[in-house]
């Protein structure tokens, strides 16, 4: 006879864990309204996911809940083999069918802290077609540093599309990969960067598509691709505020 693991209870968790979860809970919900403000999903369809600072957990969308439904309290808390917690939610709210993909990010890219899923229109559409899209706009090259890849085939259940992920992005500088067949999967330092990524891949996979259909768009040379992409992340936007003289 095995013996079994005790599941892990929230409530039993240091008060700095569980402020911790609060808070990414908070940010997850508020990260959905993302989602459907730009167009970018349909139904119950995509999710948002936010590593837990300070532990091995990561709080996820249940599956198949309206985006008018979610609060802070449904979304859903794993550890990173993706196994709900006992989180106080209701037993009937399972975790996204993609849990299993977003604990395998983040068992494997210890880098990344936010990771979104959409089935969004010109992104999917590219998916469907198995073709990366080019880097053809500044916007591309300062985001994405470079086209944004193809991903291998691999069903959901399993973590094949968290290998898939995981083995692209690991040879692209790029944030985003479209999984062929699925759509886009996109990463970042937290969910806000994630969800940052999926809004931007959709409109530029959008703008390259209407770009292709008046003739074929103009490459950027890789030598700009980098100097705009070592701008963007290093230059741009605003630095830290200064510290005020205490004097």
């Amino acid at each position: 006879m095995t013996g079994s693991t005790a599941p892990i209870v929230l409530a039993d968790l240091p008060a700095q864990v569980r402020t911790a979860v609060g808070q990414a809970r908070e940010r997850v919900a508020a990260l959905h309204g993302e989602l459907t403000r730009y167009g970018l999903v349909v139904w119950t369809a995509g999710n948002v996911s936010e590593r837990v600072a300070g532990a091995d957990l990561f709080v996820i969308k249940p599956s198949g809940v309206s985006y008018d439904d979610l609060t802070p309290e449904s979304m859903v808390v794993c550890t990173l083999d993706g196994t709900k917690i006992d989180d106080g939610t209701p037993a009937h709210l399972k975790p996204s069918s993609d849990t299993a993909a977003h604990a395998y990010v983040y068992r494997h890219l210890p880098d990344v802290g936010g990771v979104v899923h959409t089935h969004s229109t010109y992104a999917t559409a590219w998916a469907a077609r198995a073709e990366p899209v080019p880097c053809v706009l500044t916007m591309m090259a300062d985001e994405f540093g470079g086209e944004i890849p193809i991903g291998p085939f691999a069903l959901i259940g399993d973590d094949s599309i968290g290998r898939g992920i995981v083995e692209t992005l690991r040879e692209s500088r790029s944030p985003a990969v479209l999984m062929r067949n699925h759509g886009p999967f996109t990463v970042g330092t937290d969910a806000r960067t994630a969800v940052k990524a999926a809004v931007m891949c959709e409109e530029v996979a959008r703008t390259v598509h209407i770009s292709r259909q008046l003739g074929d768009p103009l490459p950027i040379a890789q030598t700009d691709i980098d100097s705009l992409y070592d701008r963007y992340q290093n230059v741009y936007g605003q630095g830290p505020a200064p510290e005020e003289d205490p004097a």
